[in-house]
């Protein structure tokens, strides 16, 4: 069942779905609440039936946190009002938690902080992972909940605990490039404008933080941490001058070669939940190929504008040779690549 991640406002939907039950069960003012957002936008999560699986209400505060204890300090807040997700077996829990950091970047929000009851331990876990930690807690009629926070003005030296921040101090910098049929629903915020928004779904490998890219080229020149600019090849409606874009950045967990694989069925395991492949492609690609590389990345950023193979090359200098497969990139070029695509300028951290 195919589920998409679409912005509405809250007088498109109705307090008698069964989906809002729990949440009217666990908050006694949530209907007042509720009838009181009525103008304001809030993430949904729906199927191709148009049910309702998910939820999320996002919402800028400034000045310190007060109905907290300890209270957070002074700062631009953005508030995980509400968050809550049905359905077992995908990653759209790391696709919301991507929602929420480029929504917090784009507001330009100094952190994030988001209240859970302490029995939704999965939930806890997948926001300490990306680097949330238990502060405060909240006290009122419904119980006590946790509040967790993320700092966005200092970051962990962990790769995960300050996503989507990249440190990319002495690494290396790449292009690496990907064909029309896949980049969408490998990347999906990456999305160019001419492509139909249906084809983003829930599926594991879009809606992952994380991603695998599987290939023939020698990807272990690539190392942990390096950062990848990813770019959509020509698609053949016209010259790669115009088509070829660039249009994200990832940075590198880890590269694998065919023979750090005890099995395919160990090759499938891996590959499986963050590739665009299907299980009969993965295999024969195991099988057949006599190259067999691997590289895992976070998906951190995607560009604001898009990059043509042109503007690469006369604004950011990046040479027509050699060939724009995986290919390597200044500090110089990948600065310019960045400014072009009018990234989050605090994105790269010292």
């Amino acid at each position: 069942m195919a589920r998409t991640l679409l912005l509405t406002k809250f007088k498109e939907l109705s307090l008698d779905d069964p989906f809002f039950d729990s949440l009217k069960g666990g908050y006694d003012e949530f209907p007042t609440w509720f009838n009181g957002k009525a103008e304001e936008d809030v993430y949904v999560v729906v199927d191709e039936h148009n049910h309702l699986s998910g939820m999320i209400y996002l919402k800028s505060e400034h000045g310190a946190v007060t109905d907290v204890e300890p209270n957070l300090p002074d700062g631009h807040w953005l508030k995980v009002g509400t968050l809550k997700i049905e359905g077992k077996g995908t990653k759209l829990g790391e696709r919301v938690i991507k929602k929420i950091f480029d929504t917090a970047l784009d507001v330009g929000a100094t952190g994030i902080y988001v209240t859970v009851f302490d029995v939704h331990k999965s939930l806890i876990e997948l926001f300490k992972r990306y680097g949330f930690e238990n502060t405060a807690t909240k006290t009122t009629k419904n119980g006590v909940e946790l509040v967790l926070s993320r700092s966005l003005t200092q970051h962990s030296h962990d790769m995960l605990k300050s996503y989507p921040f990249m440190r990319l101090s002495q690494r290396n910098r790449w292009l690496l490039a990907v064909y029309p049929e896949f980049h969408s629903r490998f990347l999906p915020d990456s999305i160019l404008n001419n492509e139909p928004k249906e084809i983003v779904q829930d599926v594991s490998y879009t809606n992952t933080i994380h991603k695998i890219y599987v290939a023939k080229l020698p990807l272990t020149r690539m190392n942990k941490g390096d950062a990848v600019i990813m770019y959509r090849t020509s698609d053949d409606k016209g010259p790669a001058y115009y088509r070829s874009v660039a249009t994200s950045i990832c940075v590198v967990e880890e590269t694998h070669r065919r023979k750090d694989f005890a099995s395919i069925d160990d090759f499938l395991e891996y590959t499986k939940p963050h590739s665009v492949f299907t299980e009969d492609e993965l295999r024969d690609m195991y099988v057949s190929w006599g190259r067999l590389y691997t590289v895992k990345m976070t998906y951190n950023v995607a560009f604001n504008k898009r990059i043509t193979r042109g503007n690469l090359m006369e604004l950011a200098d990046v040479p027509e040779q050699p060939r724009w497969d995986l290919k390597p990139l200044s500090e110089a070029q990948f600065q310019k690549i960045i400014e072009l695509g009018k990234v989050h300028e605090g994105i790269v951290v010292d």
